[in-house]
């Protein structure tokens, strides 16, 4: 069998053989193309928020010190920066490889969960939501792990 070029399934085809669906490719494309330098400018963003907010916190009184809320605060502001550069790892898989990435959107799913878990003010949280965020992580645990099978 064959295995050509026609033979591979290839997301947004810039050669599809019909004139619409072409263009419309090439301009998703080239606006995925944009979204990419974006997340590169939200990284460098969210890298110095990050050290930023680290700064902050260890000049304000006492000085030199992290209680535990300020170390949630940089951590939330670490993990962000983590959350977008998979979302970026995402976009560049997009445009580069002809196969959708279902564990790599599943991880960053994981880790947008784990951000908003570890960084829950568990203070004003009702039970419905903690049980909610818990399902939502469990799902999407499971979901990888189906997925690396």
């Amino acid at each position: 069998m064959a295995n050509d070029d026609h033979d591979l399934h290839v997301e947004l085809d810039p050669n599809h053989e019909d004139p619409v669906i072409r263009v419309a490719n090439v301009v998703v494309r080239q606006m995925t193309r944009g979204l990419s330098i974006l997340m590169v400018l939200v990284i460098g963003w969210t890298i110095l928020d990050a050290f930023v907010t680290f700064g902050i916190h260890l000049v304000e009184k006492p000085t030199l010190l992290i209680d535990g809320e300020d170390l949630l605060i940089v951590l939330g502001a670490v993990l962000s920066v983590l959350i977008a550069i998979e979302v970026y790892t995402n976009a560049a898989l997009y445009l580069t490889s002809n196969v959708i990435h279902v564990r790599l959107v599943l991880a960053t799913g994981l880790m947008a969960v784990a951000r908003k878990v570890i960084t829950f003010d568990y203070k004003t949280m009702d039970a419905t939501h903690i049980a909610a965020y818990a399902g939502l992580a469990l799902a999407l645990g499971i979901a990888y792990w189906l997925a690396e099978k």
